[in-house]
Formats: structure tokens, sequence, C-alpha cells
């Protein structure tokens, strides 16, 4: 295996490295792809909560308070683990719990209402989490000029990780639908097959990827308060990261609105039955993992804040053609919009954190950006949640309002120097 210097990775990286830690961006994205966004959202709503009017705000607001205890706790592990040099061991321990409380949703039935919140709010905890520490390998596997295009790699491979379990569970999905069996008895089944595949893609990640970061013995002791503080002045002095986490606070509530309601919308505003919605999801992975993949490289080449541009601008664009498609041939071609969009944001917002992010700081800045996403998590599906219940079910009414998170995120990102902001990190 050749070292990173000649392909833009790190002096010392292998490829073997970076693929294992790609992968765990596909082991992770059969939790979003069948549990929040496919399968178990709809269930939710449909089964559990027998399609009550509060059933979908029941849903944002579970995966509000996950969301929120992130966001109390991402600042806490990333201090906790650059002092430690604990990444790797912290990664481990949120991948168990998610797995683990991913597989007991399969024990959860027709009433089980608070039961699956409470387990809703525990695994999308840890999976969160996790996803927070993964993403602060970043900046030590790649170089600066390379962000993009590796980020890329692992956000495409995630999405085609989301494509192999979403595929998975509906070939056993057909097959039990064909044997005469419900959703109350398929569903379950297919939490168990999404944990598996989850421990079993993570692996690579967790036998190949180095820890490379230097206990920091001499730091000061954490506290929430302490952090804070040192949040704030992060925020002071890195104006340049201040104003895109404001930017990425907006356009994420789009964003994870799409993620937790997609196959809310589909069956609740377009009548899609619930093989329709997971063959729709199943081709949006694939645009996703295209967008990721491609406009990994078109942002290095292009510039990390004109390309976020161009993508919110097509945010724009689809949550239009969402809202207006009275046909199911106009909402796939909304829905093929979002998969390019949603891949090629996802991955440009990771990368320019990691741009803006100085040496030896990765997971404290990366916890930053956890803490904005969460957020937005928590704003955006809310919501649509509220809107959705105050008028009477109203999804595209919802879904219009939600976008309008693109048109502030568009207009904040105006005022980003990638380059002063760059400056600035190497400084830091």
């Amino acid at each position: 295996m050749s070292k990173g210097s000649t392909s833009g990775l790190a002096p010392g990286v292998r490829k073997r490295e970076v693929w294992s830690w790609a992968l765990y961006d596909f082991a992770n994205s059969g939790y979003t792809t069948v549990v929040i966004t496919a399968l178990f959202s709809a269930y939710f709503v449909a089964e559990v909560a027998g399609n009550e009017p509060w059933a979908t705000f029941a849903w944002t607001s579970a995966l509000a308070v996950s969301y929120a205890l992130i966001m109390i706790t991402a600042p806490l592990l990333g201090a906790w683990a650059d002092r430690h040099a604990a990444k790797k061991r912290l990664l481990l321990l949120t991948t168990a719990g998610c797995v683990l409380f991913t597989a007991a949703l399969s024990l959860v039935g027709r009433g089980d209402v608070a039961a699956a919140m409470a387990l809703i709010v525990l695994s999308n905890y840890f999976f969160g989490s996790g996803e927070n520490l993964i993403a602060a390998f970043l900046p030590e596997l790649a170089r600066g000029e390379a962000l993009g295009r590796v980020s890329g790699w692992g956000w495409g491979l995630g999405y085609l990780g989301g494509l192999v379990a979403l595929g998975l569970c509906l070939a056993y999905v057909s097959h039990a639908q064909a044997a005469g069996a419900g959703a109350a008895e398929f569903v379950p089944v297919t939490m168990l097959l999404t944990a598996g595949l989850f421990v079993i893609a993570s692996a690579p990640a967790f036998l190949f990827l180095r820890e490379r970061a230097q206990p920091r013995p001499d730091a000061a002791a954490t506290s929430l308060a302490a952090l804070a503080a040192a949040a704030l002045r992060v925020l002071r002095e890195f104006a340049d990261l201040r104003r895109f986490l404001f930017c990425l606070l907006c356009y994420q509530a789009g964003i994870q609105t799409v993620i937790a309601l997609a196959a809310i919308y589909a069956q609740q505003a377009m009548g899609f039955t619930l093989r329709d919605t997971l063959q729709l999801i199943l081709v949006v992975n694939i645009t996703a993992a295209i967008g990721a993949l491609g406009f990994g490289y078109l942002q290095d080449r292009f510039g990390h804040v004109r390309s976020i541009g161009v993508v919110l601008a097509g945010w724009i664009v689809t949550v239009l053609l969402a809202w207006s498609a009275d046909s199911a041939g106009l909402f796939w071609l909304a829905a093929n919009c979002v998969g390019l969009c949603l891949g090629s944001s996802q991955s440009a917002g990771r990368a320019l954190v990691g741009w803006f992010s100085p040496a030896g700081r990765e997971a404290e800045f990366f916890g930053l950006w956890g803490l904005a996403v969460k957020c937005s998590s928590i704003l955006g599906p809310l919501t649509y949640g509220a809107v959705s219940w105050l008028t009477g079910g109203d999804h595209r009414l919802a879904m219009l309002i939600t976008g309008g998170y693109f048109v502030i995120g568009l207009l904040l990102l105006g005022g980003i120097d990638a380059g002063r902001g760059r400056r600035a990190a190497e400084q830091g």
C-alpha cells in the first residue's frame, strides 16, 4: 500500500486505514436509513401510535430529546477525548450502545409508545455521539486540500451502506408480506438486521483505525461550565467558523427534517405504500452516494463556500418541487434531487469544519459541529411536527415552511471567507 502523500492523505496514513474509517459511515448509515428515515419512523406513526393526530409530533419530540442530550454531552465528550486521546475508545462505547438499543426496538409493538420513544432517544443518542467521534478522525487522515474528497468517500460509502441495509430489509419485507405477515411481524426483524449489519461493517474501523492523538494530562479538568466558556472563546476567536456554524444550524434544520420525515411525508402526503417508500429511499441512497462521492472532488477544486452555496440553492429548488408535486413522477424527481443535494451538503459541511480545525483540537471543533447539527435536528423536525399537528396533518405546508431554513442558511453563507478561516486555524 502506498503512503498518503501521493493521494491527498496525511503523512503516514495508509489507504487501508482511510477505507476502514469510511466503512464506519457505511456501518452507521443503516441506522439512519432504516430506523430514522424509512421504516421505523412510519411504523411508529401508523402502528405503534395508531395514526393518532399527535403521532408525528411524538416522533419528532423523541428525536428532539435525543439531540438535546447530544448537545449537552458532545462538547464534554470531545474535550475528554482530546485530553485522553480516547476517540477510538469512546467510539466503541457509542457503537455498542446504538447496536443494543436498535436491537431492542424489535420488542416494540402496537401501543408501546413510551417504550418506543425511550429506545429511539437512547439509540439515536449513541448514534449521534459516535457520528461526532468518527468525524473527528478526518483531519488526521487527510491533507487540507483533500478534506472534501476524503469526506466524500465516507459519505458515499455511507449512502451505499444505507442502500445495502435497506435492500436487505426490503427483501425480507417482500418475503414476509408474500407470506401474509403484517408490519407488526416484519418491522421488528428489520431492527435486528440493521443492528447486525452495524456490528459487522464497523469492525474494520476498530481493527485498523489508529488513534494518532497524544494524551494531554496537563490539560485542565473539564466541566460543562468550563467547556461552555471555551466554546464561547472559540466562537469569538474563529469568526468564519462561528458564522458557518450558524449557517450549518439553519440549513441542517431542513436536511434533518427530510431525513427524519421522508417516509412519513411519502405515505401521508403522497399516499405511498410501505413498499413504494422503501423503493423510493433505495433510489435516493444511490443518488446521495453519487452526490457525496462526486461533489467532494468538485469542492476541493472550486472551494468550500462556493460549492456549499450551489448545493443550498439546489435544496431550495428541491423543496419547492416536493411541495408542489401532485403526481408520483414529480415526487420521484424531487426525491432524487434530495439524494444529490443530501450527499453533497453532508459531505461538504464536514469537510469545511475540518478545514477550519486547528491541529490537535479536532475533537473539540467537531464537538461544536455536532452541537450545531444536533440543535438543527431539534429545530427542523419539531417545526415540521408542530406545523403538521396545528394544521390537522397538512404535511405539504409543513415541508414548505421547514424549507425556509435553506434560504436563511444561504444568506448566512455569504459572509464566510474559507481562506481567512484556514489561516486562523493554522495560527490556533
